[in-house]
Protein backbone atom coordinates (compact mmCIF):
# COMPACT_ATOMS: atom_id res chain seq x y z
CA UNK A 1 0.00 0.00 0.00
CA UNK A 2 1.80 3.28 -0.80
CA UNK A 3 -1.21 4.93 1.02
CA UNK A 4 -3.24 4.14 4.01
CA UNK A 5 -6.71 4.03 2.61
CA UNK A 6 -8.65 4.31 5.78
CA UNK A 7 -6.87 6.83 7.35
CA UNK A 8 -7.23 8.52 3.64
CA UNK A 9 -11.12 8.32 4.38
CA UNK A 10 -11.31 9.36 8.00
CA UNK A 11 -8.90 12.18 6.90
CA UNK A 12 -11.75 12.86 3.62
CA UNK A 13 -14.91 12.69 5.85
CA UNK A 14 -13.66 14.54 8.87
CA UNK A 15 -12.57 17.50 5.57
CA UNK A 16 -16.55 17.17 4.51
CA UNK A 17 -17.75 17.63 7.68
CA UNK A 18 -16.67 21.03 7.28
CA UNK A 19 -17.70 21.55 3.71
CA UNK A 20 -14.21 20.66 2.44
CA UNK A 21 -14.29 18.31 -0.51
CA UNK A 22 -11.06 16.99 -2.45
CA UNK A 23 -11.71 14.01 -4.78
CA UNK A 24 -9.86 13.13 -8.06
CA UNK A 25 -9.84 13.69 -11.67
CA UNK A 26 -11.89 10.99 -13.35
CA UNK A 27 -11.41 7.22 -11.42
CA UNK A 28 -11.39 4.37 -13.51
CA UNK A 29 -7.54 3.73 -13.14
CA UNK A 30 -6.44 0.55 -13.08
CA UNK A 31 -3.34 1.71 -11.52
CA UNK A 32 -5.14 2.43 -8.37
CA UNK A 33 -6.18 -1.70 -8.44
CA UNK A 34 -4.63 -2.95 -4.90
CA UNK A 35 -4.84 0.58 -3.39
CA UNK A 36 -8.04 2.21 -3.58
CA UNK A 37 -9.91 -0.86 -5.56
CA UNK A 38 -10.18 -4.39 -4.11
CA UNK A 39 -9.29 -6.71 -7.91
CA UNK A 40 -11.41 -9.48 -6.54
CA UNK A 41 -14.89 -6.86 -6.95
CA UNK A 42 -14.18 -7.40 -9.83
CA UNK A 43 -13.37 -10.69 -10.93
CA UNK A 44 -16.12 -12.24 -13.24
CA UNK A 45 -15.79 -16.23 -14.05
CA UNK A 46 -12.24 -16.20 -12.80
CA UNK A 47 -10.62 -13.55 -14.32
CA UNK A 48 -10.77 -9.39 -13.61
CA UNK A 49 -13.59 -8.05 -15.54
CA UNK A 50 -12.19 -4.61 -17.51
CA UNK A 51 -16.08 -4.09 -17.95
CA UNK A 52 -16.87 -4.87 -14.90
CA UNK A 53 -14.38 -2.33 -13.08
CA UNK A 54 -15.27 -0.05 -15.83
CA UNK A 55 -18.89 -0.32 -14.86
CA UNK A 56 -19.12 -0.25 -10.92
CA UNK A 57 -15.64 0.90 -9.66
CA UNK A 58 -17.03 4.19 -9.06
CA UNK A 59 -19.37 2.93 -6.05
CA UNK A 60 -15.79 1.33 -4.51
CA UNK A 61 -14.62 5.07 -5.23
CA UNK A 62 -17.23 6.18 -3.05
CA UNK A 63 -16.12 4.87 0.08
CA UNK A 64 -13.63 6.96 0.84
CA UNK A 65 -14.12 10.05 -1.49
CA UNK A 66 -17.02 12.41 -1.06
CA UNK A 67 -16.15 14.54 -4.65
CA UNK A 68 -15.23 13.12 -7.82
CA UNK A 69 -14.24 15.63 -11.31
CA UNK A 70 -16.09 14.05 -14.15
CA UNK A 71 -14.28 14.36 -17.00
CA UNK A 72 -16.14 12.59 -19.91
CA UNK A 73 -18.82 14.99 -19.75
CA UNK A 74 -15.99 17.13 -21.57
CA UNK A 75 -16.34 14.91 -24.86
CA UNK A 76 -19.61 14.53 -24.81
CA UNK A 77 -23.06 16.10 -23.53
CA UNK A 78 -23.96 13.45 -20.71
CA UNK A 79 -27.27 12.03 -20.99
CA UNK A 80 -30.17 11.28 -18.33
CA UNK A 81 -29.54 7.57 -18.32
CA UNK A 82 -25.62 7.85 -17.43
CA UNK A 83 -26.28 10.59 -14.95
CA UNK A 84 -28.65 8.21 -13.20
CA UNK A 85 -26.10 5.40 -13.37
CA UNK A 86 -23.59 7.76 -11.81
CA UNK A 87 -25.93 8.75 -9.00
CA UNK A 88 -26.95 5.11 -8.50
CA UNK A 89 -23.84 4.06 -6.90
CA UNK A 90 -22.51 6.89 -4.74
CA UNK A 91 -24.63 7.75 -1.04
CA UNK A 92 -27.00 10.94 -0.92
CA UNK A 93 -23.75 13.58 0.53
CA UNK A 94 -21.36 12.86 -2.81
CA UNK A 95 -20.88 16.01 -4.89
CA UNK A 96 -19.99 15.45 -8.79
CA UNK A 97 -18.04 17.83 -10.22
CA UNK A 98 -19.10 18.21 -14.49
CA UNK A 99 -16.65 19.81 -16.89
CA UNK A 100 -18.95 21.35 -19.30
CA UNK A 101 -18.80 19.88 -23.17
CA UNK A 102 -16.07 21.04 -25.16
CA UNK A 103 -19.14 22.18 -27.86
CA UNK A 104 -19.85 24.78 -25.84
CA UNK A 105 -16.16 26.02 -24.60
CA UNK A 106 -14.22 25.53 -27.38
CA UNK A 107 -13.56 28.83 -30.12
CA UNK A 108 -12.05 26.71 -32.69
CA UNK A 109 -11.94 22.97 -32.86
CA UNK A 110 -8.22 21.96 -32.61
CA UNK A 111 -6.80 19.71 -35.08
CA UNK A 112 -7.20 16.46 -33.24
CA UNK A 113 -8.65 13.16 -34.81
CA UNK A 114 -11.77 13.26 -32.65
CA UNK A 115 -13.16 16.57 -34.44
CA UNK A 116 -13.18 14.95 -37.43
CA UNK A 117 -14.75 17.67 -40.07
CA UNK A 118 -15.05 20.09 -37.69
CA UNK A 119 -11.18 20.20 -37.12
CA UNK A 120 -9.61 23.29 -37.64
CA UNK A 121 -12.62 24.63 -38.00
CA UNK A 122 -14.74 27.77 -35.75
CA UNK A 123 -17.22 26.30 -33.55
CA UNK A 124 -20.84 27.99 -34.20
CA UNK A 125 -22.21 26.93 -30.77
CA UNK A 126 -18.84 28.50 -28.69
CA UNK A 127 -20.77 30.04 -25.50
CA UNK A 128 -24.32 29.52 -26.84
CA UNK A 129 -26.22 29.32 -23.60
CA UNK A 130 -29.60 27.75 -25.20
CA UNK A 131 -27.76 24.96 -25.87
CA UNK A 132 -25.50 24.59 -22.99
CA UNK A 133 -29.28 24.75 -20.90
CA UNK A 134 -30.82 22.24 -23.44
CA UNK A 135 -27.99 19.23 -23.78
CA UNK A 136 -26.22 19.53 -20.74
CA UNK A 137 -28.12 21.47 -17.49
CA UNK A 138 -31.69 19.27 -18.52
CA UNK A 139 -29.98 15.85 -18.16
CA UNK A 140 -28.29 17.23 -15.22
CA UNK A 141 -31.77 18.04 -13.49
CA UNK A 142 -32.21 13.67 -12.38
CA UNK A 143 -29.51 14.22 -10.00
CA UNK A 144 -29.54 17.65 -8.91
CA UNK A 145 -28.99 16.65 -5.14
CA UNK A 146 -25.36 15.38 -6.56
CA UNK A 147 -24.39 18.20 -8.88
CA UNK A 148 -21.98 20.49 -6.73
CA UNK A 149 -20.13 22.32 -9.80
CA UNK A 150 -20.66 22.65 -12.97
CA UNK A 151 -17.23 23.39 -14.63
CA UNK A 152 -16.11 25.63 -17.61
CA UNK A 153 -12.94 24.79 -18.64
CA UNK A 154 -11.61 27.03 -21.54
CA UNK A 155 -8.32 25.92 -23.59
CA UNK A 156 -5.79 28.30 -23.97
CA UNK A 157 -6.71 30.84 -26.85
CA UNK A 158 -4.67 32.47 -29.15
CA UNK A 159 -4.87 35.96 -30.65
CA UNK A 160 -6.73 35.53 -33.30
CA UNK A 161 -9.39 34.01 -30.81
CA UNK A 162 -9.36 37.29 -28.70
CA UNK A 163 -6.63 39.50 -28.74
CA UNK A 164 -7.41 40.88 -25.45
CA UNK A 165 -8.29 39.77 -22.29
CA UNK A 166 -11.18 41.85 -21.71
CA UNK A 167 -12.53 40.87 -24.96
CA UNK A 168 -12.84 37.43 -23.87
CA UNK A 169 -14.44 38.69 -20.97
CA UNK A 170 -17.05 40.64 -22.64
CA UNK A 171 -18.15 37.39 -24.68
CA UNK A 172 -17.95 35.22 -21.30
CA UNK A 173 -20.34 37.94 -19.44
CA UNK A 174 -22.96 38.07 -21.95
CA UNK A 175 -23.50 34.06 -21.84
CA UNK A 176 -23.36 34.15 -18.11
CA UNK A 177 -26.26 36.52 -17.93
CA UNK A 178 -28.57 33.89 -19.54
CA UNK A 179 -27.35 30.86 -17.66
CA UNK A 180 -30.06 29.71 -14.60
CA UNK A 181 -28.81 31.20 -11.17
CA UNK A 182 -29.63 27.87 -8.84
CA UNK A 183 -27.03 26.39 -10.35
CA UNK A 184 -23.08 26.32 -9.34
CA UNK A 185 -21.16 27.58 -11.82
CA UNK A 186 -16.82 27.54 -12.12
CA UNK A 187 -14.68 28.92 -14.58
CA UNK A 188 -11.07 28.04 -15.56
CA UNK A 189 -8.41 29.81 -18.24
CA UNK A 190 -5.60 29.01 -19.13
CA UNK A 191 -4.25 32.14 -20.19
CA UNK A 192 -2.34 33.69 -17.75
CA UNK A 193 -2.52 37.41 -18.81
CA UNK A 194 -6.43 37.27 -18.98
CA UNK A 195 -6.26 36.77 -14.76
CA UNK A 196 -6.96 40.97 -14.82
CA UNK A 197 -9.40 42.89 -12.51
CA UNK A 198 -12.18 42.84 -15.30
CA UNK A 199 -12.20 38.98 -15.52
CA UNK A 200 -12.38 38.26 -11.73
CA UNK A 201 -15.39 40.92 -11.23
CA UNK A 202 -17.30 39.56 -14.29
CA UNK A 203 -17.24 36.20 -12.32
CA UNK A 204 -17.77 38.35 -9.07
CA UNK A 205 -20.75 39.98 -10.56
CA UNK A 206 -22.03 36.78 -11.65
CA UNK A 207 -21.44 34.65 -8.27
CA UNK A 208 -19.41 32.02 -10.60
CA UNK A 209 -16.24 30.74 -8.31
CA UNK A 210 -13.02 31.28 -10.22
CA UNK A 211 -11.26 27.93 -10.54
CA UNK A 212 -7.58 27.64 -9.47
CA UNK A 213 -5.60 26.24 -11.40
CA UNK A 214 -2.31 24.21 -11.33
CA UNK A 215 -1.57 23.90 -15.54
CA UNK A 216 1.22 24.34 -17.76
CA UNK A 217 1.62 28.00 -18.80
CA UNK A 218 -0.34 29.68 -15.67
CA UNK A 219 1.17 30.89 -12.38
CA UNK A 220 0.78 28.60 -9.46
CA UNK A 221 -2.31 28.30 -7.52
CA UNK A 222 -0.24 30.19 -4.64
CA UNK A 223 0.44 33.00 -7.22
CA UNK A 224 -3.32 32.80 -8.24
CA UNK A 225 -4.33 33.65 -4.46
CA UNK A 226 -2.44 36.52 -4.31
CA UNK A 227 -4.18 38.28 -6.83
CA UNK A 228 -6.20 41.17 -5.86
CA UNK A 229 -10.05 40.17 -6.35
CA UNK A 230 -9.48 35.98 -7.14
CA UNK A 231 -11.65 34.89 -4.20
CA UNK A 232 -14.73 36.08 -6.62
CA UNK A 233 -17.55 33.79 -4.50
CA UNK A 234 -17.19 34.12 -0.80
CA UNK A 235 -18.65 30.61 -0.37
CA UNK A 236 -17.15 28.74 -2.46
CA UNK A 237 -13.77 28.12 -3.51
CA UNK A 238 -12.67 25.78 -6.39
CA UNK A 239 -9.46 24.25 -7.51
CA UNK A 240 -8.00 21.96 -10.60
CA UNK A 241 -4.29 20.69 -9.56
CA UNK A 242 -3.56 19.58 -13.27
CA UNK A 243 -0.13 19.68 -13.79
CA UNK A 244 3.11 21.22 -12.16
CA UNK A 245 3.72 24.68 -13.83
CA UNK A 246 6.11 24.52 -16.91
CA UNK A 247 5.44 20.60 -17.68
CA UNK A 248 3.20 19.58 -20.57
CA UNK A 249 0.34 16.95 -20.35
CA UNK A 250 1.93 14.90 -23.13
CA UNK A 251 5.28 14.71 -21.40
CA UNK A 252 3.79 13.84 -17.86
CA UNK A 253 1.45 11.13 -18.99
CA UNK A 254 4.46 9.55 -20.64
CA UNK A 255 6.61 9.86 -17.19
CA UNK A 256 3.70 8.82 -14.63
CA UNK A 257 1.54 6.03 -16.62
CA UNK A 258 -0.38 4.04 -14.92
CA UNK A 259 -0.60 6.44 -12.71
CA UNK A 260 0.32 3.67 -9.71
CA UNK A 261 2.77 6.48 -7.11
CA UNK A 262 3.77 9.85 -6.54
CA UNK A 263 7.10 10.18 -8.62
CA UNK A 264 7.73 13.56 -8.82
CA UNK A 265 6.57 15.64 -5.40
CA UNK A 266 5.25 19.12 -5.95
CA UNK A 267 5.69 20.63 -2.94
CA UNK A 268 4.87 24.20 -3.34
CA UNK A 269 1.46 22.87 -5.57
CA UNK A 270 0.01 20.78 -1.83
CA UNK A 271 1.42 24.09 -0.12
CA UNK A 272 -1.38 26.23 -2.48
CA UNK A 273 -4.03 23.42 -1.98
CA UNK A 274 -3.83 23.47 1.94
CA UNK A 275 -3.98 27.14 1.89
CA UNK A 276 -6.66 27.04 -0.11
CA UNK A 277 -7.95 24.58 2.77
CA UNK A 278 -7.35 26.94 5.25
CA UNK A 279 -8.83 29.58 3.86
CA UNK A 280 -12.06 28.21 3.27
CA UNK A 281 -12.02 26.78 6.91
CA UNK A 282 -11.44 30.18 8.43
CA UNK A 283 -14.72 31.69 5.60
CA UNK A 284 -16.63 28.57 6.84
CA UNK A 285 -16.83 28.42 3.18
CA UNK A 286 -17.70 25.05 1.11
CA UNK A 287 -14.78 24.09 -1.06
CA UNK A 288 -14.02 21.83 -3.69
CA UNK A 289 -10.61 20.43 -5.04
CA UNK A 290 -9.65 18.02 -7.57
CA UNK A 291 -6.00 16.38 -7.96
CA UNK A 292 -5.08 14.77 -11.57
CA UNK A 293 -2.86 11.75 -12.03
CA UNK A 294 -0.61 14.52 -13.90
CA UNK A 295 0.15 16.24 -10.89
CA UNK A 296 2.51 14.69 -8.83
CA UNK A 297 1.70 10.80 -10.62
CA UNK A 298 -0.93 9.77 -8.15
CA UNK A 299 -3.88 12.12 -7.46
CA UNK A 300 -4.00 9.15 -4.24
CA UNK A 301 -0.85 10.00 -2.75
CA UNK A 302 -0.81 13.42 -3.77
CA UNK A 303 -4.54 14.10 -1.64
CA UNK A 304 -3.08 11.85 1.03
CA UNK A 305 -0.51 13.66 1.37
CA UNK A 306 -2.29 17.31 1.09
CA UNK A 307 -5.04 15.43 3.75
CA UNK A 308 -1.92 15.08 6.07
CA UNK A 309 -0.98 18.56 5.98
CA UNK A 310 -4.14 19.39 6.90
CA UNK A 311 -4.71 17.57 9.91
CA UNK A 312 -1.28 18.71 11.18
Amino acid sequence: MIFDRDQLERGLSALAGQGIYIGTSSWKYPGWRGQLYDPARYVYRGRLSEARFERQCLSEYAEVFKTVSVDASYYKFPSERILSELASQVPSDFQFAFKVTDDITMKRFPNLPRFGRRAGQPNPHFLNADLFNSAFLKPCEAIRPHVGLLMFEFTRFHTDDFERGREFVEVLESFLERLPGDWRYGVEIRNASFLQPEYFEALAKHRIVHIYNSWDAMPSVAEQLAQPGSRTTPDLVAARLLLRPGRKYNEAVKMFSPYERVQDEYPEGRAGAAQLIRDAQAKKARALIFVNNRFEGSALGSIAGIVQSCSR
